[in-house]
């Protein structure tokens, strides 16, 4: 999906017009993938927008941040309050959120600890991650050839840049097969999660979800379905989940900033349940998608809402 150009980004402390943001040629970032990124939605809730998790993504940059061991040279205060004014800036109704923090031009020697840390953020508009129409009908997706990382190898909890580049993998394979998405397994064959996306598997009654030492991204959206599934009335277990349960699931969805909650139709070829959305993606996605529209009321106070500068 083509980039839709905002009018500012938030480059190092100030609003920059788009075309101004520019690195240079020898950022450490772009030899070595050294940055970390979150990705965050702002809906529209009747005319002005309101960005959603905020705070929890914050602290999943700063964390990121921590286990990188890069300074990031602002407090989180001041990275929160920059993400609204650059959405209040670009006069969003709703919209696509970037930061990113990366190592610019130092350094070209691997250790990238001589390279300033410098910070973007980057708002756009951006519609349904996956499709307009896999909201309702799914979509298909194969298990990929390329594992997750193993234990003590990259930190899968950690959202950096580098590790992305398993990511482009996993989804260019499934495309060159005809695939949306794939499913990537871990290093024990167990099933990980999508190339941007946590997988959700719902089978008699109960919801299944990959735990973190299935070598998955530790999921904003992920957590926010898992409460509300829970208040819906069904049981949710994070365990370790085998391929072949992906096959005679009665329904899976993915969940993620950008694919919301997409469900799944068919997996390597294979339809699953009725192939299209099931009745328990559907109620989690009325919940979901409620809340984010503001049909029904926050009860978690998961929306934080974008005031004019």
């Amino acid at each position: 999906m083509p980039i839709a150009k905002s009018d500012k980004i938030w480059f190092d402390g100030q609003l920059i017009p788009w075309d101004q943001a520019r690195v240079h040629v020898a950022a450490h970032v772009l030899h070595y993938g050294s940055s970390i990124f979150e990705g965050i939605r702002a809906y529209a809730i009747g005319d002005q927008p309101a960005v959603f998790c905020l705070d929890p993504h914050v602290d999943r940059l700063f964390n990121s941040a921590k286990i990188y061991r890069m300074e990031i040279p602002y407090t989180r205060e001041e990275i929160r309050q920059a993400i609204l004014d650059t959405v209040a800036a670009n006069q969003h109704k709703s919209c696509y959120i970037r930061p990113l923090v990366f190592r610019g031009y130092g350094s070209l020697g691997v250790n990238p600890q001589e390279c300033p840390v410098q910070v973007v953020i980057i708002t756009m508009e951006w519609g349904r991650y996956l499709g307009a129409e896999a909201i309702e009908q799914g979509v298909d997706v194969g298990v990929s050839s390329w594992q997750r990382m193993a234990p003590n190898t990259l930190p899968a909890a950690a959202k950096i840049g580098g590790q992305y580049i398993n990511s482009q993998l996993i989804v260019m394979e499934a495309v060159e097969h005809g695939y949306v998405e794939g499913i990537a397994l871990d290093t024990q064959g167990y099933v990980s999660e999508g190339s941007g996306e946590n997988i959700f598997v719902v089978k008699d009654g109960e919801i299944y979800t990959p735990p973190l030492a299935s070598s998955i991204l530790q999921g904003v959206t992920r957590r926010c379905v898992i409460t509300l599934a829970q208040e819906l009335g069904f049981r949710v277990r994070e365990q370790q989940i085998p391929r072949e349960l992906l096959y005679i699931a009665d329904e899976l969805f993915f969940s993620g900033t950008a694919a919301e909650i997409t469900p799944i139709r068919s997996v390597d070829g294979i339809v699953i349940g009725a192939g299209h959305r099931g009745p328990v993606t559907e109620r989690v996605q009325a919940e979901f998608f409620g809340i984010t529209s503001g049909g029904i009321p926050d009860r978690h106070g998961w929306l934080t809402p974008v005031t004019a500068s």
